[in-house]
């Protein structure tokens, strides 16, 4: 006999703990399932894991620079891998073992452990337990795509998850993808030591983003030894001796580039194929994303999809947000909805990518009478100071409304100055309230209200007949 509750989560991500404690604390019996590790992408392979090892990277880069701030070292630096995946391992655990213990200790709340299928709209299969529940939410996340690349099952090779397992430094790193991922795991193990080289497809790095990131990025990573290949067309894989040869059809260098180990970071596809999703009539895209509402609703009433397979977002805060908008509307009587989120991440190379909003090119297609500024990172005194210069800041406003559109900060704290201007387009405000702010010197984000006072019209910044200095 199915065991009833009154909510099932499937899968503990970054959605799904928290929405099963708050359902748990209205008062409601909620099961919670997971399969395999507690935390989703987030805690195990993806933010937590990869940027104590962008910590360490960065450690290993600033010591090589040691000398430029007057500070003698007395020898070369080198970089401990084992110790580096420990230090990632013990904070990556302490944030899946806390979680764990979270769930457990939650009153209202079981946790089941094993692999859920649907067996009807509100029935679910866990190893040989059945639950049913009037309310299901699905948090599964997503994995890396392993692409059909000629010759592929014939060469080993590494994926973000299984690059947490490695403690020693690969002598050349052959990276297929020129994206978030790709670019994060280039640079830092460029840093700890390895040749690394990045293939990528199309004709720039990380093409979501407008040219001037793309080539700033690609001038970032290059000055430090990366190398990188684009308009590779008809990547295959072959073994070459003990190495991996990686041919591309690229206009200018060798036909084929060499390496020790092989990572694929061409995207991700969402954990969906197994649960049984049929048997519920939950409707899927053609990638197999869950079709979401504006409010997380699946096809099936009852049922809602959070986090990446939804397709909605695929980061963390996102997921967050799902549950935010979930919970606010099951919970509190507040009407949230996706639509009213403002697309905002980073990229966490060194210096940091900061976005928010539209990308320059996305206002351009619009036809909007826009404004932008933009002032390099040699010009904040801020960065100056620390050293670390590389990058620029760019803002974009309605030239009608005044509101911001969106923004690039790519440059030392870019991550964080990247706020105080999602938190104005948020609140809709003209761009002028940030203009008018004073921000406390020296920071990098004093230099937000000084941009937003040098604004030009951005259809002449495009023809090359204004200044961006």
């Amino acid at each position: 006999m199915a065991k009833a509750y009154d909510a099932i989560i499937i899968g503990t991500g970054q959605a799904g703990p928290s929405l099963a404690v708050r359902l748990a604390g209205a008062g409601k019996k909620v099961a919670v399932i997971e399969r395999k590790f507690f935390g989703g992408t987030c805690v195990n392979t993806g933010c937590i894991p990869t940027k104590t090892m962008v910590a360490s990277a960065y450690a290993a880069h600033l010591a090589r620079r040691a000398a430029e701030y007057g500070v003698n070292l007395g020898g070369p630096v080198t970089v401990d891998m084992k110790r580096v995946k420990a230090r990632k391992d013990a904070v990556s655990g302490q944030s899946r073992t806390g979680l764990e213990s979270w769930l457990k200790g939650t009153k209202n709340l079981t946790v089941y452990q094993g692999q859920a299928r649907f067996e009807s709209a509100h029935e679910i299969s866990v190893g040989t337990e059945r639950l049913t529940a009037p309310q299901i939410f699905i948090n599964v996340g997503g994995r890396a795509v392993v692409p059909p690349m000629p010759g592929i099952e014939q060469v080993p090779y590494l994926t973000n998850s299984s690059m947490m397992n490695v403690d020693f430094l690969p002598r050349h790193l052959v990276i297929v993808g020129g994206s978030y991922v790709g670019l994060e795991f280039g640079q830092m193990f460029r840093r700890f030591g390895s040749e690394v080289t990045i293939i990528e497809m199309g004709p720039r790095l990380i093409s979501r983003e407008d040219e001037d990131v793309s080539a700033t990025v690609r001038e970032i990573l290059e000055a430090e030894g990366v190398h990188v290949r684009l308009n590779a067309k008809c990547i295959s894989v072959s073994k070459r001796g003990e190495d991996i040869a990686v041919g591309v059809d690229c206009t200018a260098g060798p036909p084929a580039v060499v390496g020790s180990h092989l990572l694929l970071a061409v995207g991700r596809r969402p954990n969906t194929e197994d649960l049984g999703l049929e048997k519920a009539g939950v409707e899927l895209d053609q990638r197999g994303y869950i079709v979401v509402d504006d409010q997380l609703g699946t096809s099936v009433p009852g049922i809602w999809a959070l986090g990446d397979c939804n397709g909605r977002g695929a980061f963390t805060h996102t997921s967050y947000n799902d549950y935010e908008i979930v919970a606010a509307n099951l919970l509190d009587g507040d009407a949230r909805r996706l639509s009213d989120r403002i697309q905002a991440y980073a990229l966490y190379i060194d210096p940091p990518l900061g976005r928010a909003g539209w990308t320059e090119a996305q206002v351009l297609s619009s036809g909007r009478r826009a404004l932008v500024g933009k002032r390099p990172m040699t010009r904040v005194g801020r960065a100056v100071e620390k050293g670390e210069t590389q990058g620029f800041m760019k803002i974009v406003v309605d030239g009608d409304s005044k509101e911001i559109l969106g923004a690039a900060i790519l440059g030392t704290g870019g991550d964080e100055v990247i706020h105080c201007i999602l938190d104005v387009m948020y609140s809709k405000a003209s761009y002028t309230t940030l203009q008018r702010a004073m921000h406390i010197h020296p920071t990098v984000s004093e230099l937000v209200p000084t941009i937003l006072g040098e604004l030009q019209p951005l259809a002449d910044m495009k023809a090359g007949t204004g200044s961006a200095a």
